[in-house]
């Protein structure tokens, strides 16, 4: 599923393809499963000669601001992504929504399982369901101090919170498996249990990891090789870390959770 590295390469595409170029032709096809709360024809007259401005994320939503309100608002779901091509290239499959730009330029949406979603906001920012997610941790990571803060705040195992949208939006599972293996910490703890050396480096690798993940393009081939990532697919029996520490697949807060049993404690 794209987590926040992934959503922001999108974004990344959205702006050099798109960013002042005037929108020449809208394709939207029908999809009750796709659009949210608007229709193809809505989208349509929102975005049919509007002039691209920016395009903004906050956790794994994606917006894009025009020369006019309302705005276009894109969640990835667990297959979405964002190309760029030319017009003259054979449009890509599974093909959800497609921007037509002056230039001859491109943009297109597509989502093989159809879980993402297409939606119109007038201020994504103040409005469900951006405005209630929590810190974006690219964008916004809280001081150390504010970061222990608002753990405190919070009860239950580790993993459950650190999948929670509305306390650290963009999060998903495995930067959440990896944050607390680089940390040493078991996803079973308790938030309360934590003492403060331990919410310091929680915090640091979950910054770390994931300003390095959107550095590299998330191209996950280009990952530390020391990092969890690269062993933990599959719920292998014997699935070890570079070290050949065993990695231990569960179901906590009802996703799969690799972790390293020798390591975290």
């Amino acid at each position: 599923m794209p987590e926040l590295p992934e959503v922001e390469r999108g974004r990344a595409v959205a702006e050099i393809v798109c960013r002042g170029r005037r929108i020449e032709g809208v394709f939207c096809p029908r999809d009750p499963i796709a659009l949210q709360r608007c229709s193809p024809a809505a989208v349509r007259r929102a975005l049919l000669g509007a002039t691209f401005t920016a395009a903004a994320r906050h956790g794994k939503q994606l917006w894009f601001e025009t020369d006019r309100r309302p705005w276009l608002l894109v969640h990835f779901g667990m297959t979405g992504a964002l190309h760029g091509y030319d017009a003259a290239a054979p449009r890509p499959r599974f093909l959800r929504l497609e921007l037509a730009l002056e230039g001859g330029r491109r943009l297109g949406f597509t989502d093989p399982r159809r879980f993402g979603r297409i939606g119109l906001a007038h201020d994504p920012r103040s409005e469900p369901p951006v405005s209630t997610l929590g810190f974006d941790p690219l964008l916004e990571m809280p001081a150390p101090r504010a970061f222990e803060a608002l753990l405190r705040t919070r009860r239950g195992n580790l993993k459950r919170l650190l999948l929670d949208q509305t306390f650290a939006a963009g999060v998903g599972n495995w930067i959440a498996d990896e944050a607390l293996y680089q940390a040493r910490i078991s996803p079973h703890r308790s938030v309360e249990s934590l003492d403060a050396a331990e919410v310091r480096r929680l915090r640091a690798r979950l910054e770390t990891i994931i300003r390095t993940a959107v550095d590299l393009e998330s191209v996950s081939d280009r990952f530390p090789s020391a990092w969890l990532f690269h062993h933990r697919w599959g719920r292998v029996a014997d699935a070890r870390t570079r070290e050949g520490r065993a990695i231990r697949h569960e179901t906590i807060a009802g996703r799969t959770t690799a972790w390293v049993p020798d390591l975290q404690r």
